[in-house]
């Protein structure tokens, strides 16, 4: 029996529609794909060090084969990542690269109350452990990290009294900023492939508080 490519072998969990474009039910399904610890932890993955083969993901990230495909394979369907077959030596191998996809939403689109709501609430706080992991790890690391990349971290915040408007202007402000940057990495990353890098997370927040207690 001849063995099927890998490319064919993953066209049944092919995105159905353009990755960026859901909404209603759709958005939500791709939400419960992404927000998961562990899919999210294979696409950071992917992202910092390459196209991978499953074998060492499951080596690199210490979970079974069999696991690693079943999320990937989830992670397909929504256009999170997609198959390398070029890379791979025979039919056998099974290769993955991150394909970089757009995901916003808001709980607010959904009517309080109902099912979708509370996925898009969950899926809110998912997001917001994960950025407070990834903070945590980077305290915990920095003192091993050389001066330079140190120095160049940093952290900004402030405390003013501001309208609803003026606080929706903030927020795209600093989207911009953050879309421009790194879209001008990933050119830098191109014509200059031989810089020292290393992956850079720039988490923004946006939001009204009180004064917060010890």
């Amino acid at each position: 029996m001849t063995r099927r490519t890998a490319e064919l072998r993953h066209q049944d969990t092919a995105p159905a529609r353009t990755p960026g474009a859901e909404s209603g039910p759709e958005l939500l399904d791709v939400l419960i794909a992404f927000h998961h610890p562990t899919r999210r932890w294979l696409c950071e993955v992917l992202s910092s060090e390459g196209p991978a083969k499953v074998g060492t993901l499951a080596a690199r990230t210490g979970l079974a084969v069999g696991s690693v495909s079943h999320h990937l394979k989830a992670l397909h369907r929504y256009g999170f990542v997609a198959p390398a077959p070029d890379l791979a030596r025979d039919t056998r191998e099974s290769w993955w690269r991150i394909a970089p996809r757009d995901l916003s939403w808001l709980a607010e689109d959904f009517t309080a109350g109902t099912m979708g709501r509370r996925v898009a609430e969950d899926a809110e706080l998912a997001n917001f452990r994960h950025q407070v992991r990834a903070v945590q790890q980077w305290m915990a690391a920095a003192p091993g990290l050389p001066e330079e990349w140190r120095r160049a971290a940093s952290s900004t915040d402030t405390f003013v009294p501001a309208t609803a408007e003026q606080t929706a202007d903030l927020g795209r402000r600093l989207t911009a900023l953050v879309t421009d940057w790194s879209a001008a990495c990933r050119q830098d990353a191109e014509a200059h492939p031989d810089a020292v890098r290393r992956p850079v997370r720039a988490q923004v927040r946006v939001f009204p508080s009180g004064p917060v207690a010890p």
